[in-house]
C-alpha cells in the first residue's frame, strides 16, 4: 500500500494505465494499491480521462458494476497523426533513399523506437473498435511495425516466415505470387503460432499489389482465421485499383510519383487520412 498525495498519485495511476493498454483493471486495485477510498480514486480517473482527451492521446474507459473497472484504450489524434506522417514522408522523400529497381530505402526509420511507437499508436487508433485476437506480419521489416502495434493493442504477434525453421515445428506452407513481379515465392507458418478461428490483424511495412498480403490472407485460410484488418506503412501509388490483389486496407504514407533520373521520390500521407485528418 503506497501513501502519496494527489499529485504523486495522479502520475503513478497514469503511468499504470499507460503501460497497460486495453486491460481492464477493477478501480479495487487502485484502492488496494494506493490506501484510498474508490471514490477518490474515480475522480483521479476522470481527471486523467479528461487531460487524455484534451490531448488526444488516448481514451479511458469506464466499465460499472461487480465486474467492472477502467480501462486505457492508446488513441493518436487524426491531426497529430498527420502531422507525424507528414515528416515520415519527407524523410521517405529524401532523394538519396532511392535504389535500384526504384525502391525505398526505409531500415533505418523501422529501427527508430520513436517512429515505431508513434506509427504503432496509429494503426493502434485505426483498428481500435476492431474486435481482433492476433497480429501478424511476414519476416522481415515488418517485424518492427508488428510489434509496435501490438504493444499499443495489447496482442501477441506471429510471425510468417519465407522459409520453414526446424525450431517452428510442423507448419502450413502456401505458395503466392507476387502481384508485382508476377515472381513464384512460399510463405509458411507453424501449426502451433496462430489458433483456428483467430481474428487477425496483418500489418506490414510495404504493399505494391498486395501479392504477399493475398498470400497471408489464403495462409490464414488454412487455420480458418479471419481477416480483422490490415494495415501497411507505406503503399505504391503505382497501381491501379483494379489491379491490386488485396483492396481493403489502411495506409499511412504513399508513394505518388518516383523519378529516377532527377532522383526525385514523392511521398504523401496514405489513404487514413483521405477524409478529414481533423
Amino acid at each position: 500500500m503506497k501513501k502519496l498525495k494527489r499529485s504523486a498519485r495522479l502520475v503513478e495511476l497514469t503511468q499504470y494505465l499507460t503501460s497497460r493498454p486495453h486491460t481492464l483493471i477493477p478501480l479495487t486495485t487502485f484502492a488496494d494499491r494506493y490506501g484510498a477510498a474508490k471514490s477518490s480514486i474515480s475522480e483521479d480517473l476522470t481527471i486523467i480521462k479528461e487531460v487524455f482527451e484534451e490531448d488526444g492521446t488516448g481514451e479511458l474507459l469506464t466499465l460499472a458494476g461487480a465486474a467492472g473497472g477502467v480501462k486505457y484504450i492508446p488513441k493518436l489524434a487524426k491531426e497529430k497523426a498527420f502531422s507525424f506522417m507528414e515528416e515520415i514522408c519527407g524523410q521517405l522523400g529524401q532523394p538519396d533513399r532511392l535504389l535500384p529497381g526504384n525502391y525505398i530505402y526505409m531500415s533505418d526509420l523501422l529501427g527508430q523506437p520513436a517512429i515505431l511507437n508513434e506509427v504503432g499508436k496509429i494503426f493502434a487508433s485505426a483498428f481500435a473498435d476492431t474486435p481482433i485476437d492476433v497480429i501478424m506480419t511476414v519476416e522481415t521489416k515488418g517485424i518492427p511495425l508488428a510489434h509496435a502495434t501490438g504493444t499499443q493493442l495489447n496482442l501477441p504477434v506471429v510471425l510468417v516466415r519465407r522459409d520453414h525453421q526446424m525450431t517452428e515445428g510442423s507448419a502450413v506452407s502456401i505458395n503466392y505470387v507476387s502481384g508485382s513481379h508476377k515472381s513464384l515465392h512460399t510463405m509458411t507458418l507453424s501449426r502451433r503460432a496462430l489458433k483456428e478461428k483467430s481474428r487477425v490483424l496483418i500489418i506490414d511495412d510495404f504493399m505494391k499489389a498486395g501479392g504477399t498480403i493475398q498470400g497471408m490472407v489464403d495462409l490464414l485460410g488454412e487455420f480458418n482465421a479471419t481477416v480483422a484488418g490490415v494495415g501497411v506503412l507505406l503503399e505504391s501509388g503505382s497501381v491501379d485499383t483494379d489491379d491490386r490483389l488485396w483492396a481493403d486496407y489502411v495506409s499511412l504514407a504513399k508513394v505518388t510519383d518516383i523519378d529516377p533520373k532527377n532522383k526525385k521520390i514523392t511521398v504523401q500521407p496514405g489513404n487514413y487520412f483521405e477524409n478529414d485528418p481533423n
